[in-house]
C-alpha cells in the first residue's frame, strides 16, 4: 500500500497504522491526496452502519453512528472545531489574541456550545437518513469534508510554523492535487447528480465563507482551522441535502 496513503489513513482516523522508519516530507505532501479517499472509506463505514442500524429504534440508531463517527476520527476535527469557535469568539477580531486562543488547549463556554451544536445537528441530520433509508449524505459528507483539505492548503497561506500543517503546506504537490480536485468533483457530479452537484455547491460556498474569514481574521490557515472546516463542511452538506429531500417530497 501506497505510503503517502497510509499515512493518510493514520493521521484522519484512528485504524491501527504502524509506519516503520523515517516520514520524508515529501510523504506527508502527497498524503493529501489520498485525502478524499479516506473520506470516501469513513462513508462507506457509516452508511454500512447506518444501514445494519435500520432495525434498532431511529434515534439510538443515529446515536451509535455519530458516536462511531467520532470514534472513527478521533474526535480530530471536533476539537479544531470547539478551538476554533473559542478563538473566533474571544480574539474580538484581533489576530494575535486569535492565534494564541487557537494553540490554547482549553475549551470555553462557546467553544462547547458551539461544538454541542454541530453534533446536535449531525444527530437530527442522522436520524432522517436512517428514517428515509437514503444513505449518500453519509457518503458525500466525508468525502467532501477531506476533500476541502487539499484545497486549502493549496490557496490559502499556513501561519503556524512547525507541526504537520507546516509539512503538508509545503509539501503539497501541486500539480497532481488540481488533477485529484477535479477528479473529485466530477465524480461528485456523476454519482450523485442533483444531489451531487447540491453537495458540491455546499461544500464550496462553505469553503469559500470560511477561508475569507480566516484571510480577514489571521491571514491564512491552522490546523485547527482545517478541523473546524471539515466539520462546517459536513454539517452543511448533511443539512442542504436533507432539506432539499423534503422540499422534493
Amino acid at each position: 500500500m501506497s505510503r503517502p496513503l497510509l499515512i493518510a489513513i493514520q493521521f484522519l482516523t484512528r485504524f491501527p497504522i504502524r509506519l516503520q522508519g523515517e516520514i520524508s516530507a515529501t510523504d506527508i505532501g502527497r498524503s493529501l491526496l489520498y485525502y478524499p479517499l479516506v473520506g470516501l472509506l469513513l462513508g462507506g463505514i457509516l452508511a454500512a452502519a447506518a444501514w445494519a442500524l435500520t432495525d434498532v429504534p431511529t434515534m439510538l440508531g443515529a446515536a451509535l453512528v455519530l458516536t462511531l463517527w467520532a470514534g472513527l476520527t478521533g474526535a480530530l476535527h471536533l476539537d479544531g472545531l470547539a478551538d476554533t469557535i473559542d478563538a473566533w469568539a474571544g480574539g474580538r477580531g484581533d489576530p494575535e489574541r486569535t492565534l494564541a486562543l487557537l494553540k490554547d488547549p482549553c475549551s470555553g463556554p462557546q467553544g462547547v456550545t458551539g461544538l454541542v451544536l454541530v453534533l446536535l445537528i449531525k444527530f437530527a441530520a442522522l436520524v432522517a437518513i436512517l428514517e428515509s433509508g437514503g444513505y449518500l449524505p453519509l457518503l458525500l459528507a466525508p468525502f467532501l469534508g477531506r476533500s476541502v483539505l487539499p484545497l486549502l492548503f493549496l490557496t490559502t497561506p499556513y501561519v503556524r510554523q512547525g507541526g504537520l500543517g507546516t509539512a503538508l503546506a509545503a509539501g503539497i504537490p501541486r500539480s497532481l492535487s488540481k488533477g485529484m480536485l477535479l477528479a473529485v468533483t466530477l465524480a461528485t457530479i456523476l454519482v450523485g447528480s442533483y444531489a451531487g452537484v447540491l453537495a458540491l455547491a455546499s461544500a464550496l460556498i462553505t469553503f469559500h465563507l470560511l477561508r475569507r474569514s480566516m484571510m480577514e481574521r489571521i491571514g491564512g490557515a491552522t490546523g485547527d482551522l482545517a478541523g473546524a472546516l471539515v466539520e462546517f463542511t459536513e454539517t452543511t452538506i448533511l443539512t442542504m441535502m436533507i432539506v432539499a429531500r423534503g422540499l422534493a417530497d
